[in-house]
């Protein structure tokens, strides 16, 4: 047996393994925002109609130049269109189980719910703020926290004003809601 058969077979295994993603809690929706929904869909539509065509080509013009065990540009198409392909499964997934929440039509904007960015206190006096979005959106950087992340539950369906207790490895920690805000409908966030 071709010793590039083997390693080809067994990179093929690959494949089937999932990479680590963010999971839904087993009995809940899958809540996205409107824009992190278009960002995923463009990302998968992108996938299907742009990179996977190209690298498709590629790796079948490097299939053409002869011996595959020793071609870069072969192994590399290969293994960047599992890639692809993982990818696009993952993508299909999440969107076929997708419940997009509109948040810019909340009529409660005193309380927390799902797409609100939140401005709060900490008990040393430090005011953060937080967008609290699906899973599949989280930025921390950006402040986009996941609706099943603890600082998340912990204000959601507080209202301005209360004081709230965020559980945290070094103990509870009280925190002030200062402001509540929700996306106007046509800001496309």
């Amino acid at each position: 047996m071709n010793k590039a058969f083997v390693k080809e077979s067994s990179e093929d295994n690959d494949d089937d393994l999932d990479v680590a993603q963010p999971d839904v809690p087993a009995g809940t929706k899958n809540y996205m925002t409107p824009a992190g929904h278009r960002r995923m869909r463009d990302e998968l539509l992108h996938l299907i109609d742009v990179e996977r065509p190209e690298v498709v080509k590629l790796v079948s013009w490097a299939a053409s130049n002869g011996d595959r065990s020793e071609n870069g540009d072969y192994i590399y198409g290969k293994r960047r269109l599992r890639e692809i392909d993982r990818r696009i499964r993952f993508l299909t997934k999440r969107l076929d189980l997708a419940e997009v929440v509109d948040s810019s039509r909340q009529e409660n904007v005193d309380q927390v719910f799902f797409g609100a960015t939140v401005d709060y206190a900490t008990e040393d006096g430090e005011e953060r703020k937080v967008t609290i979005v699906g899973v599949d959106e989280v930025d921390l950087d950006i402040g986009h926290v996941s609706w099943i992340s603890p600082i998340a539950r912990a204000l959601l369906k507080a209202k301005v004003g209360d004081t709230v207790t965020l559980y945290t490895p070094a103990g509870p920690q009280p925190i002030d809601i200062l402001d509540v805000k929700y996306p106007t409908p046509d800001s496309g966030r």
